[in-house]
């Protein structure tokens, strides 16, 4: 028979990671970054890999021949988050960077974003231009060095860790063990 599922209600907060940060806005492409970082996998390696990871979640996946900077898209998003509309901006860009291959440091690209999760475009080309958001960042970043923070995603829940885009049966394992409650089967 079916599991029985517990319904959780868990608040999701977006926290900025720095992502390649000393990569410049114009970007570079992935083959020059891994060259610097001396790692002896190649750019198509790297890209089947996260296809590969993609489609076993049913997410669409480009050719990922650039890498950019995200600081940028990390600030708006925070504004997006304080907005409401976090889930819808991540999800935006997540496409925007990875199906797309678009450049999230490129101003114009992430008003094209703003106005996609529906967030006012006036209001983010303001918080562009001020940085309004760069501290929030800072702060973020901060706390991921602290908290030794290695890849993206992290989940992060009463001192227990899951690194990685993984399947939704172990992150809910994670919940019901945190939570303190097993799952029972019939």
């Amino acid at each position: 028979m079916d599991k029985l599922r517990k319904t959780y209600n868990i608040e999701i907060k977006w926290r900025a990671y720095p992502l390649q940060p000393d990569v410049p806005e114009q970007g570079l492409p992935i083959a020059r970054l891994l060259e610097e970082k001396g790692l002896l996998v190649t750019p198509e390696q790297v890209t089947a890999n996260l296809k590969a990871t993609a489609q076993s979640f049913g997410l669409p996946f480009g050719e990922g021949k650039m890498i950019y900077n995200s600081r940028l898209a990390q600030e708006i998003g925070l504004w997006a988050q304080a907005c409401g509309r976090a889930h819808q901006f991540h999800d935006a860009a997540f496409k925007a960077y990875f199906v797309d291959d678009s450049n999230l440091a490129d101003k114009t690209v992430l008003l094209d974003l703003v106005a996609s999760a529906g967030l006012d475009g006036a209001q983010a080309k303001k918080i562009i231009d001020s940085r309004s958001y760069a501290d929030a960042v800072d702060r973020d970043w901060e706390k991921a060095r602290e908290l030794e923070l290695v890849a993206a995603p992290t989940f992060l829940m009463k001192g227990q860790r899951l690194v990685g885009a993984k399947p939704y049966p172990v992150l809910e394992k994670m919940v019901a063990e945190v939570v303190g409650e097993v799952q029972a089967c019939l």
